[in-house]
Parts: structure tokens; C-alpha cells; sequence
């Protein structure tokens, strides 16, 4: 391992502690938007400073799901950094290429399809709310880095079942 790996593989074990204690806040205070959302008059105009529902009669339910989205996404990202995070640990143990990373990674990858259907779903509701009959929210370098995670998977699992069968050799 060169010495800027190392030092970035020491940086990046805080760092995901730090993006899950992040990702934690964030969900905690969406959840408390959608509840305070059900409990305030005239939502969403009266928060927002100005009157939408005229032009958008749809606009606070469309707010209201894209908020549940939000927390369902934060579900899914908490999912993403504790794999990330047991990735890291045992890459810095010294030991990767063990069958558990490459499944983390295959669920990784499903996890991030996942959010990429959520954006899509939420580029569908603002369309549907905001700007009828548009929606422009595909992304060729999310998918992209979804059949990347896929294929790092199965790296892993072919380097896992290389080292079983070198360790049932010797």
C-alpha cells in the first residue's frame, strides 16, 4: 500500500463517522419538517413567505412526499456508510477480499439504484406539481457508478474464492 492510500485510508474511517452522524441529523430533522408540516396553517405558502397553492394546488402534498422521500433516502444512505464503513475496516485490517465485502458491495450497489429511483421519483412529482410534462431528471453517471459497484462485487467474490482456493492448496 503506498503511503497516500494508507493516509487516505486513515482519513476515510472518521470521515464516514462523521457523514453517518450527518446523514442521523439530517433524517431527524426531515422527519421533524413532514411532522410540523401536518401541524401548521397554511402550509407550505405561510413557511415559505409566499402563496404557491394558487398556481400549484398540489404543491404542499408534492412537498410533503418529496420530504418523506428524503427520509426513506436517508434510510438508505445509513445502510450505504455502515457497509462503506465495514469495507474500510477490514481493507484496513488487512484482509478485503473476503466474501462479506463483495456482498456489501453488491447491496451497495442496489442501495444507490435505489436512491436513483428515488430521484426519479421525485423529479416525476415536482412535473406532476410544479411543471407538468417535464421530467429531465435521468443521470447516465448515477447508473453508471451502479454497474461499477456490480462489477467491483464481483471482483471481490472472484478474489474471495481465489484466496479459498490458494489457502485449501496450502
Amino acid at each position: 500500500m503506498t503511503r497516500t492510500s494508507a493516509q487516505a485510508l486513515a482519513v476515510a474511517r472518521p470521515v464516514i463517522q462523521g457523514l453517518i452522524l450527518l446523514n442521523a441529523l439530517y433524517a431527524l430533522v426531515i422527519a421533524g419538517l413532514l411532522v410540523w408540516s401536518f401541524f401548521i396553517e397554511g402550509w407550505p405558502q405561510r413557511p415559505l413567505g409566499f402563496d404557491m397553492t394558487n398556481a400549484h394546488p398540489l404543491v404542499g402534498q408534492g412537498l410533503r412526499a418529496i420530504v418523506f422521500i428524503g427520509l426513506v433516502g436517508a434510510a438508505i444512505v445509513h445502510t450505504i456508510l455502515r457497509r462503506l464503513l465495514a469495507i474500510v475496516d477490514t481493507v484496513r485490517g488487512g484482509d478485503p477480499f473476503i466474501l462479506e465485502n463483495a456482498q456489501r458491495l453488491n447491496a451497495i450497489a442496489w442501495s444507490i439504484a435505489a436512491l436513483e429511483g428515488l430521484r426519479l421519483i421525485v423529479a416525476a412529482i415536482a412535473a406532476v406539481v410544479w411543471e407538468p410534462g417535464k421530467v429531465d431528471a435521468f443521470s447516465f453517471a448515477a447508473w453508471l457508478a451502479v454497474l461499477l459497484m456490480f462489477v467491483l462485487a464481483g471482483v471481490f467474490a472472484h478474489g474471495a474464492s481465489m484466496r479459498a482456493d490458494l489457502e485449501g492448496t496450502v
